[in-house]
């Protein structure tokens, strides 16, 4: 499998889609629901899972996409949170109206990103310990989940960031619930635990063997240093 590289304008794309995930996409689920906010990732990009009356809300590459009960789907490219807002039925009025900048190119390439660090993630999760589900948290844009023995200090957080206020570029992360012992693979910038960079990942010959043995190496520190 081939990764691309993260295009160069992807931070300006991804602040853009996550104020959507935070103030469409989580607010229609709590609609929904009642009180959740996780999404999970979805074709081509993000989403909410199956509301229980049916439909979802969700991103697809740079568009939004309201999908009926009945299976009928409604698509429209994103310009505003508020645009956005309204098209999936929600209260619009204190939203946002200023443009969003979303570059095509960008947001095809989360929708990748996201694909790719579920289907990996979910690999790892198979053989974990205790694991949660896999979310993406609309408040950190992630997609992640909790796996270890929290009693023995191995609890951790395995993921994948498409980015933050620290990282320009997407990164793989374990962030360990407990400080863990020193070691070398504990490098992370801005927070305790491991990272890998995507720069570092695309130039491997077998990308999703070395993300899950960047996880796994992570996970064994963990169990060796209790």
């Amino acid at each position: 499998m081939r990764l691309h590289c993260a295009p160069p304008d992807l931070a300006r794309t991804r602040e853009a889609l996550h104020a959507v995930a935070e103030q469409v996409l989580a607010p229609a689920r709590v609609r929904a629901t009642g009180s959740e906010i996780a999404l999970e990732a979805a074709p081509g990009g993000f989403g909410t899972p199956p509301f229980p009356a049916g439909g979802r809300l969700r991103v697809e590459g740079a568009e939004l996409v309201v999908e009926a009960a009945d299976g009928s789907a409604r698509h429209a490219p994103i310009t505003t949170v508020r645009a956005a807002a309204r098209l999936a039925g929600l209260d619009s009025e204190e939203l946002s109206g200023d443009v969003l900048e979303i570059d095509p190119r960008a947001a095809d390439f989360l929708g990748g990103f996201y694909a790719f660090a579920d289907a990996e993630l979910e690999s790892l999760r198979a053989g974990a310990e205790d694991p949660s589900p896999i979310h993406l948290w609309p408040e950190d844009f992630d997609l992640a989940f909790d796996a270890g023995d929290e009693g023995a200090g191995q609890r951790a957080s395995y993921g994948a960031s498409p980015g933050d206020e620290d990282h320009p570029e997407p990164y793989l992360y374990v962030g360990p619930w407990r400080t863990p012992a020193p070691s070398e693979i504990w490098n992370a910038y801005g927070f305790t635990g491991a990272e890998l960079a995507w720069a570092e990942l695309v130039i491997e010959a077998d990308p999703r063997a070395a993300a899950l043995h960047f996880w796994i190496a992570a996970r064994d520190a963990l169990s060796a240093s209790r």
